[in-house]
């Protein structure tokens, strides 16, 4: 029988957030520090996992050129310094009639308690539980290629990546090693400009069996250039650096399925890969496209008003990835974008006050700041404010202080400067590659 979860604040209005990514923990932590601490609300943040990573480094840490331990958030940790109650579980369903979430409980260790189910009562419910790759039903994608939608999955491929050169460390001929990315939105370009940076790197501190002239690194994207969602003289730039670091690029090039030694393509062409990750479109995830009685779009993505409230119910909002937002008919609908969710999350922080005193709720109106993306150490390509074109290390060090913005908001800018500085000698004495 599902266990109801009680709280002492039972009085207060009750905020459960659902998903701790980028949107979710910044929102909880705003509300946390202000309704939380002044005990005007009781804020709840439910994620399925105990720590928190920036989405846009698991590129770094999937190639192994980033530590995600030294990254990590504990939510616990972060929610008993914020004034928010952290829930360790997974969302099953929304029961808006009854006002509640249903979770089952993860199971953290041998004694761990798995299966049990938990209903939250909540007044307002937040939905931010991202996204996740969409792989079109190509045959082969599930069974041999690696995704980027999580820490575990990125960390996945960082070792086997690792176990291909440990491996090869062990033969006495040399080896070649194919790398696929199919899809060349940010993630792929960003990850296949990483891997040219990890090739260097793994020969650097001896595993040299696999020499970086022998890895071949190819992006693949079905449309006639790359970064289609972003301006097309950054893509042509970008392209530009991809050839120049030996990246092979295909655009054009739609994929018909994969096996474990190759793609193939619709055309009848094909490619040999050993190991292969799929960054091709994105879609909301299961639980989400599974709820019943919401008004969704054709990738389960919730749809919302300019408010932010679902249209099926004014109780439950949903923002980032996860929802469906066009704030102006005029205007296209919003992209997967971290700005976009962060943006969200401050305008909810507002939003919900108004909410709780009874007023009328403000609209979201999204200003774009521009575009970055990385090209590994010291590179990055992207327009800001729609006008403006930056390159290289000017472009990277915004790149970076996208980060910092992100660590600013959930830590304050004194622990964010503190990091910054951690970071800058802990990469100064640590191997530049994970190796373990």
């Amino acid at each position: 029988m599902p266990q109801t979860l009680n709280t002492e604040h039972s009085a207060l209005h009750k905020i459960i957030i659902v998903g701790g990514g980028a949107g979710g923990l910044e929102l909880a932590t705003m509300l946390g520090s202000t309704l939380g601490k002044t005990k005007k609300a009781q804020i709840t943040l439910v994620d399925l996992k105990l720590n928190h990573v920036w989405k846009p480094l698991l590129h770094e840490i999937a190639a192994g050129t980033m530590n995600a331990n030294d990254e990590a958030t504990n939510y616990y940790a972060h929610a008993a310094k914020h004034h928010y109650e952290f829930v360790l579980g997974k969302l099953v369903d929304v029961l808006p009639a009854a006002k509640q979430v249903q979770l089952h409980t993860v199971q953290t260790g041998k004694y761990g308690t798995e299966g049990q189910t938990l209903l939250l009562d909540y007044d307002t419910l937040v939905l931010a539980v991202g996204s996740v790759s969409n792989d079109f039903g190509t045959a082969g994608v599930q069974e041999y290629c690696h995704y980027l939608d999580s820490l575990q999955q990125a960390e996945v491929f960082q070792q086997d990546l690792l176990h291909l050169y440990l491996d090869a460390q062990n033969q006495t001929a040399e080896h070649e090693l194919n790398i696929a990315i199919i899809g060349a939105g940010a993630t792929g370009v960003e990850l296949s400009a990483e891997l040219v940076q990890a090739k260097i790197n793994f020969y650097k501190y001896g595993l040299n069996k696999i020499h970086p002239k022998k890895v071949s690194i190819t992006l693949i994207e079905g449309s006639e250039r790359i970064l289609p969602a972003l301006p097309e003289q950054i893509a042509e730039h970008a392209h530009k650096q991809l050839t120049h670091m030996k990246i092979d690029v295909l655009t054009g090039k739609r994929v018909e399925k994969v096996d474990a030694e190759r793609i193939y393509f619709n055309d009848g062409s094909s490619i040999p890969a050993a190991i292969k990750v799929w960054a091709a479109g994105i879609k909301a995830p299961e639980v989400i496209a599974n709820l019943k009685g919401f008004n969704q779009d054709r990738m389960g993505r919730l749809d919302v008003y300019a408010t932010l409230q679902t249209k099926s119910d004014p109780n439950i909002f949903a923002f980032g990835d996860c929802a469906h937002c066009q704030p102006r008919a005029d205007e296209p609908v919003l992209g997967p974008r971290a700005q976009v969710a962060s943006q969200q999350a401050a305008f909810l922080a507002e939003a919900l006050k108004a909410r709780i005193k009874g007023k009328q709720l403000p609209m979201f109106e999204f200003s774009d700041k521009g575009s970055l993306v990385s090209l590994s150490k010291n590179k990055a390509v992207g327009e800001l404010l729609g006008q403006v074109n930056v390159q290289g290390f000017v472009a990277k060090s915004m790149y970076v202080s996208l980060y910092r913005m992100h660590q600013a908001a959930i830590y304050g800018y004194t622990h964010a400067g503190l990091l910054t500085a951690k970071d800058f000698v802990t990469r100064k004495i640590t191997p530049k590659i994970k190796l373990h």
